[in-house]
């Protein structure tokens, strides 16, 4: 279908999530996982401000720099690795067909 990609989604009990992402609706992953029902809240609306939306990247994708408000949120998160990012800042495109990313841990477990 045109316009649509895959993307997988690791949620926090390890189930594998295959989606398919409108590349023409400006969406970001974590508009993404809320549609699914995915447990990312976005409590921020998408802003960087939160970190509600922390993943992990675990493919070989190029993806743009991170913003410095996106490092500074990360700075303050919980179980920051170095392939962490916001998923409101991934934006959805051809470029990341195939993404995986894993849901980070939500607080302090």
């Amino acid at each position: 279908m045109d316009n649509i990609i895959q993307v997988t989604v690791i949620d926090r009990e390890n189930q594998e999530h295959l989606l398919d992402a409108p590349t023409d609706m400006a969406m970001n992953m974590m508009e993404v996982c809320k549609s699914y029902e995915l447990p990312v809240e976005g409590t921020c609306g998408g802003m960087a401000l939160c970190a509600s939306c922390h993943v992990y990247v675990l493919s070989e994708h190029e993806l743009p720099e991170p913003s410095e408000d996106e490092e500074n949120m990360l700075d303050q998160a919980f179980f920051v690795k170095d392939n962490s990012r916001l998923g409101c800042q991934i934006k959805i495109s051809e470029a990341i067909d195939g993404l995986v990313v894993k849901l980070a841990p939500v607080g302090v477990e």
